[in-house]
């Protein structure tokens, strides 16, 4: 096992048994930890499993956003808008709530910080004044 997998086995341990991939729960614990590498990092081998079937866009998708709050960490604010903008074009084909997430809250919530973007025409970094958001599964 490499390093990463390591970290990556290590990361999801505790959600063992837990109905869904325990990848996908690491997922959002990074996340709301404004951890967002590392969230992509988390769910990845999932997404890489899948990548053939019915899955592959929302797991995808979830890679993308993580991927644009990456970007926002370090400044970029155009490649942000792009991950953005795949993201939410990938969670389009999914139900309102898909794996227990509230998509067309998330849905939701990327347009307003890709408006936050657009209307500043990329000149102010909205993580700066808002913190990022948390993404909530029920209990």
């Amino acid at each position: 096992m490499t390093g990463k997998e390591l970290r990556i086995a290590a990361a999801t341990a505790r959600f063992q048994g837990r109905g869904l991939d325990a990848h996908y729960f690491g997922y959002f614990e990074f996340f709301n930890r404004r951890l967002f590498y590392e969230a992509h990092e988390v769910l990845e081998p999932l997404w890489l499993d899948r990548r053939q079937g019915a899955e592959a866009a929302f797991y995808k998708g979830l890679i993308q956003l993580a991927g644009a709050f990456v970007h926002l960490q370090r400044n970029r604010l155009r490649p942000a808008a792009a991950l953005f903008r795949l993201a939410g074009a990938n969670f389009e084909r999914y139900p309102a709530t898909h794996d227990l997430l509230d998509l067309e809250a998330l849905r939701s919530t990327i347009q307003e910080w890709l408006s936050r973007l657009e209307t500043t025409a990329f000149t102010t970094n909205p993580l700066d004044a808002t913190p990022p958001p948390r993404l909530r599964l029920p209990e």
